[in-house]
This record gives structure tokens, C-alpha cells and sequence, in this order.
């Protein structure tokens, strides 16, 4: 059956690619994994015990390490796991070695506005249903392992509050004086409910629990999903756990999963999430499954554990850091490569005309409106101007010690004249550029972009962080912003300020890396503010610490861990065709 992305969905091109795919045997075979080292799940499915893998290729050398990111996203979307996929075809079809290694998909915005993320057209990831609904399970075991915690620290507030200091002692408890005002996490769920976001809880008598605000957030952005994300293995897992900060006392001072003696139970759940999952791509490449999104406060990234388990399987690896270059490369290249020690050998940055267009201050584009002329017809000026962007995410890689490669990840309405604009500034900045129409060709629509790559991976590069650890925070905060964001100055609260000395006169802050939270639609914290904004000054309104995971979070805005459903949300066309059990409508 011929594959057409002009006229057939996502889901569709997905199912009838799922007719041709490599059984789980044939894919772990090819991709160098021996029977023992593959744990089935299903018959489509299969989790990698990476331990056992790890051990067999300890001393393997470690294939080209390749990041995808993008410029500054709009409603216009950029196409970056669809990239991601592409790449990975297109590696295949020039005859190398490679696999893929992506982000679970959250059930929050699979039934929501932004739907799956398995790529799309003849670039995806398959299977499609499996892929967008639990896969194997982490996102749930999460959940659990975070909600756990969430009992544990519930019911030892109950207990202190009925009992007294004797009665605590006679079955093992010291009593820690836990501050309800300073809970630090919510229960979790892993959908948009935002009536969840405020809630009062315990409510009854003494026996239902302690009464006290409370709420819920979503899964995907849980300290336990950046805990798997940047751990080394089981054991560094479970020391991360232990430290996981889950409260205050009333003296101000750190209540942790240990303190609960809840991070033994909590990492239990994990002994399964730990392994990464086997998919592939429509064309038969590996592709690695683990960890999830939330690229803000968190790092939103696919596992370290993935990463370096792709790479000594495979000569080139691919894998994606969400958000445009200043949010999401940022963190792969300060924190997720300062955890692994791993250093990229090339980084893509993938960009749309029509994207472009619109930083270049085309009109605004509103759900369920028609598009403006503006982004199907040949416009040059706009373009040039909204190339500001594209620049700036440029000059961010650059500074990594790494030169780019800029995708322009093509759509029928690009004309000629503005894929040679794009081309010429991508060229002038210092960086290779490659059109690639994976969407529409698959592989074969990617063999530019691949060639490109294989080519960057060539040279040699100076890879280097953006600061040190022991760099004080508020010099670190400035350099971020000023360097990559562009800002002109930061400001603070005293508040913050305040925040900032407890938090460096702390002797393990020197050990946390950076992992700073603002808006992902603009490069300033304004998500209004399109192109390049110059001129401006970065508010930090509050700093947090997630010790677990290793960070500290400045946050240059609010942030809501819980998304909002909209008002015409994915689920509404996701149905269940009866006769065959097969799922529908899933993007």
C-alpha cells in the first residue's frame, strides 16, 4: 500500500506501516541485542535490560551523538520529533548504523491540543497506539512512585497531629514538625485537569487524614521523572530518590523521601521504568523510548540511560531536547551532557519558513481560523526579519563549541527564493544547512539533511560548558540570560534574593546544575515577544530546588504543573474501531 501523507492521516499511514514492521525478534537482532538482553512486552514491544547490555559493551566505543533542536516554537509547529525520525530514516538510507532515542508521550497532551509524539507523515515512530497510550507502563509506574510519596507524607502529618511525642517514639516515628504551608509536591495524574490545581484535602474527622490545601500535577512533571531522565543506573537512582525533597518543617529545614523512609517503596516502582523501550521507525530503524516531556521545569529530555545505551549499539545516535535551542539544547548541553558525559557531535536545529514568518511579525494564527496569505505565498522581507531568530539559536549552539546543521523542514507552500534566503543566513552565521522533506518522502526525502550531518559529525568540535558548578548562582542565572536569552540584565525579588543565600550556603548546592524555567514561546520571558527581543530585563520571581534530580530552578515566570484541557481537545475524534480493536485518530 502506497503511503501518502497528503491524503491520509497520521494514524493511518501508522497503522497500515504497522502491517510491514519488524517483528521485535528481527528489530533486536538487527540492532545487535541478544535474546536474553530483550524483554517482551507484548507483541510489538519489547523493554531493553540495559544493565545486562551495558556489562556485554562496557568497553564498546560510543557512535556520533547527535542532539535535534529548534527555533523559538509557534502554533506553526517546527517539526522536531518528526525531524528526529527523518534523520534517523535518512541516516538508514545512506547505509549507517543509527538509532533513535525520544520522550515517552504524556497522556495530558496525547487527549489535549498537541497530541502524540511519535513524528508524522512518512517520519514517525510506530507502533502509533502503543507508543501514544502507556507504552510499557513508566509514566504509570511514576505516578505511583511520586503519589506514594504524597501518602506517605499525608499520613505522617495525621499521625503527628493525633499523637504525642511518646506515642511516636513506641512505634518508631520522630516526630519531623512538617509545615503545611510548605508542601512542596501534589498528587499526581497524567491528564490536563485543571480542576485538580486547587483542591482541599483530609477533610472529615481525625481519622481522614490531616486537613490542608493541596492539588494535583501533572505526572510528566513529577522531580521523579527527572530523577529517571539523568540517572546512571538503578543504584544512582536510588540515592537520587532518597534526597527527593518533598516538604519543610516549621524550622525551615528539608523533609526528604528518606525523612519518610518512603525512597526504598518509591524506586521499587521504578525497577521496570528503569529499562528503556524498543520501537522503530515506519522504515525499520531502532528507536529508544524512555522518559518523558515537560521540557521547563524539568529537562524534557529521553533518559540518559537511552542515550548511552544507543550509542555503543549504533554508529550515529539521534535523539531530540524540546523547546527551541534556548530552553531545550540549553539543558541537554549544561546539564543532561554534564550527567553523562557525553558530547554531541553534531546539533540540529530545525526550522520552518512559515515558523520563521511568523517571528518576523506575520499575523497571529488562531485555532480554527483560516491561515493568513502571509505564510502560503512567497513573502522575503518578513522572513529576513523573523531569520533573527534563527540566528540567535545559531549563535547559542556555536557557543557549545559545536557548529549546527539548520533543517529547513520543508512544506509544499516554501518557494525556492526563501529556502535560499534561509540557506544564505544559515550559511553566513556558520552554520551547514539542508532542506529535508521527510513528511512528505520519509528517508529518502532526508538524505540531504543526513549527508549534512554525517558531515558535521566530521569535524572536530570544542565542546565545552557554558559555566562551572562552582560558579555562584546569581552568576550563573546572569550568564544564561545574557548569553543564550539575549536579556540585557536580570532582576530579582528579595525574596529570591534571600533564597539564593540559603541555597549557597549550602555546601551540596556546589553539586546542582542550573536548570532554569521561563516561558518556550518566546526567547524572553514575554511569550508575546517574537523574533529577537532585545532590550529587556529577565524578572527571576522564584527559585526552588530540586535535589533529587540535581537542579537548581530559577523560574523567570509562573509555571502551572498542571495544563488545562481546552475546548476542543484530541479526544474528542480517538475512537475504537470495534471490530478489530484497532485505535483511531490519534495525531
Amino acid at each position: 500500500m502506497k503511503l501518502d501523507p497528503t491524503v491520509m492521516k497520521d494514524w493511518e499511514i501508522a497503522e497500515a506501516a504497522e502491517a510491514d514492521m519488524k517483528s521485535i525478534e528481527e528489530l533486536s537482532s538487527d540492532f545487535g541485542l541478544k535474546p536474553e538482553e530483550v524483554i517482551p512486552m507484548g507483541r510489538k514491544l519489547a523493554k531493553i535490560d540495559y544493565k545486562m547490555v551495558m556489562k556485554r559493551l562496557e568497553d564498546a566505543p560510543q557512535g556520533k551523538y547527535i542532539d535535534v533542536t529548534a527555533i523559538t516554537p509557534t502554533p506553526l509547529g517546527e517539526g522536531k520529533t518528526t525531524t528526529v525520525m527523518g534523520l534517523v530514516q535518512g541516516l538508514g538510507k545512506i547505509g549507517k548504523s543509527v538509532v533513535g532515542t525520544i520522550r515517552q508521550p504524556s497522556g495530558g497532551p496525547t487527549f489535549n491540543i498537541k497530541g502524540s509524539a511519535a513524528g508524522g507523515g512518512l517520519a514517525q515512530c510506530v507502533p502509533l497506539s502503543e507508543f501514544s497510550m502507556g507504552l510499557t507502563g513508566d509514566i504509570d509506574a511514576i505516578t505511583n512512585a511520586h503519589n506514594l510519596a504524597m501518602v506517605s507524607l499525608t499520613a505522617r502529618m495525621q499521625h503527628e497531629n493525633n499523637y504525642d511525642d511518646a506515642r511516636l517514639e513506641k512505634i518508631g516515628l520522630k516526630r519531623l514538625d512538617i509545615d503545611p504551608e510548605r508542601i512542596v509536591i501534589k498528587w499526581a495524574i497524567d491528564f490536563c485537569a485543571q480542576s485538580l490545581r486547587n483542591i482541599t484535602i483530609g477533610k472529615g474527622g481525625k481519622m481522614d487524614g490531616f486537613e490542608m490545601e493541596s492539588g494535583a500535577q501533572i505526572t510528566v512533571s513529577s522531580e521523579i521523572m527527572a530523577i529517571l531522565a539523568v540517572s546512571r543506573d538503578l543504584k544512582d537512582l536510588r540515592e537520587r530518590m532518597a534526597k527527593m525533597v518533598v516538604a519543610y518543617n516549621k524550622q525551615g529545614g528539608e523533609v526528604t523521601a528518606a525523612d519518610l523512609e518512603v525512597d526504598g517503596a518509591m524506586t521499587a516502582w521504578l525497577v521496570k521504568a528503569i529499562n528503556p523501550t524498543l520501537l522503530q521507525t515506519i522504515e525499520g530503524q531502532p528507536v529508544l523510548v524512555h522518559a518523558g516531556p515537560f521540557a521547563n521545569i524539568a529537562i524534557g529530555q529521553s533518559s540518559i540511560i537511552a542515550d548511552e545505551l544507543g550509542s555503543r549499539l549504533a554508529d550515529y545516535l539521534v535523539t531530540e531536547s524540546g523547546f527551541g535551542a534556548d530552553i531545550g539544547f540549553e539543558k541537554f548541553w549544561n546539564l543532561k551532557c554534564r550527567f553523562s558525559g557525553m558530547k554531541p557531535s553534531a546539533v540540529v536545529i530545525v526550522a520552518t519558513i512559515r515558523a520563521l514568518k511568523m517571528h518576523g511579525g506575520g499575523p497571529v494564527v488562531k485555532p480554527g481560523k483560516p491561515l493568513d496569505a502571509a505564510y502560503s505565498e512567497e513573502n522575503l522581507d518578513l522572513l529576513e526579519i523573523g531569520c533573527s531568530n534563527l540566528i540567535a539559536h545559531i549563535n547559542t549552539v556555536k557557543k557549545s563549541g559545536v557548529r549546527p546543521v539548520v533543517c529547513i523542514n520543508s512544506f509544499y507552500t516554501d518557494t525556492d527564493a526563501e529556502v535560499a534566503l534561509v540557506r544564505k543566513v544559515s550559511e553566513d552565521h556558520g552554520a551547514f544547512c539542508a532542506l529535508s522533506k521527510h513528511w512528505l518522502e520519509g528517508g529518502e526525502g532526508a538524505v540531504e539533511l543526513a549527508e549534512a550531518v554525517v558531515a558535521a559529525c566530521e569535524e572536530e568540535n570544542d565542546f565545552h560548558f557554558l559555566y562551572e558548578l562552582d560558579m555562584p548562582v546569581r552568576q550563573r542565572i546572569e550568564l544564561i540570560a545574557k548569553e543564550v536569552y539575549g536579556a540585557s540584565g536580570v532582576s530579582y525579588t528579595d525574596t529570591v534574593l534571600a533564597k539564593i543565600e540559603e541555597i549557597e550556603s549550602d555546601p551540596s548546592a556546589r553539586e546542582l546544575g542550573m536548570c532554569m524555567v521561563k516561558t518556550h514561546l518566546s526567547l524572553s520571558h514575554e511569550p508575546s515577544w517574537k523574533g529577537r527581543p532585545t532590550g529587556w530585563t529577565l524578572p527571576i520571581i522564584d527559585v526552588m530546588v530540586y535535589k533529587g534530580a540535581g537542579f537548581i530552578v530559577p523560574m523567570a515566570g509562573a509555571v502551572k504543573l498542571m495544563p488545562g484541557t481546552g475546548s476542543n481537545p484530541a479526544f474528542r475524534r480517538i475512537d475504537v474501531d470495534v471490530d478489530t480493536g484497532k485505535i483511531q485518530g490519534l495525531f
